[in-house]
């Protein structure tokens, strides 16, 4: 009995790598693991969901904070491996803080994005929050939020945004060289007619329109710092 084959539909992997934080170290001491791990707040970046309106982002606040740069947890190894711990892990197996904090200052922004289902006031805004050093940022900006209350309108000169749509690399079956046998489900389980044949499946990467917007928030130069150079620049 000769094999034939049919073709399955694509499979797709895919994989998208934003993360806020970095691999750090592990030690243990006891019956505790301690990892650190290393936090990025100052990336700058933020991910929207496609079909956000990023016309409609708008600066709605900055205030000095501290930003932790460190997050340590520590793991009670005894506690979790106990034969009556929960499944699923418990407040007391995991013990996660926050440290290292540094002076920064906290950007908040809105914008008009896809109203959620399951958002009982259907409210269709938004909000993402972005840190900046002290040192990123204008002194003229520093030296206006230490000295007086301002409006929003002359703080966001301070900053640029940018928007972009970046591709992602999928895994996907190559179905030109991949070969299916026929079969049938039997209990779940795909089961070739012929036990003899067996699928020979290829893959390949291709590019594919990313789910999500990258918006990214630069510092930049205001009129208010133009008008006081070129002020400057006349005398």
């Amino acid at each position: 009995m000769f094999c034939s084959h049919q073709l399955s539909a694509t499979l797709a992997i895919i994989a998208l790598g934003t993360t806020a934080a970095t691999a750090g170290s592990a030690s243990i001491t006891g019956r505790d693991v301690v990892e650190i791990t290393e936090l990025q707040p100052f990336t700058h970046v933020v991910y929207l969901p496609v079909g956000s309106d990023v016309s409609s982002i708008k600066l709605e606040g900055i205030k000095a904070v501290k930003v932790a740069t460190k997050r340590r947890s520590i793991t009670n190894q005894q506690y979790c491996d106990q034969f009556w711990s929960e499944p699923g892990g418990s407040m007391y197996c995991q013990r996660t803080t926050d440290e290292s904090s540094e002076p920064a200052y906290h950007l908040t922004y809105s914008y008009r994005g896809q109203p959620m289902a399951s958002d009982e006031y259907n409210d269709p805004y938004f909000t993402f929050s972005v840190y900046f050093r002290p040192t990123e940022i204008s002194l003229k900006l520093r030296d206006m939020l230490s000295s007086e209350k301002i409006s929003r309108a002359p703080v966001a000169e301070f900053f640029e945004i940018t928007t972009s749509m970046d591709s992602i690399q999928q895994v996907v079956i190559d179905e030109a060289n991949s070969t299916f046998w026929d079969g049938n489900y039997i209990d779940g389980t795909w089961i070739h007619t012929n036990p003899k044949c067996e699928d020979r499946i290829a893959y390949k990467k291709v590019a594919s329109p990313s789910p999500y917007i990258t918006v990214r928030v630069d510092p930049a130069s205001s009129r208010l710092e133009t008008a006081a150079a070129t002020g400057l620049q006349s005398k």
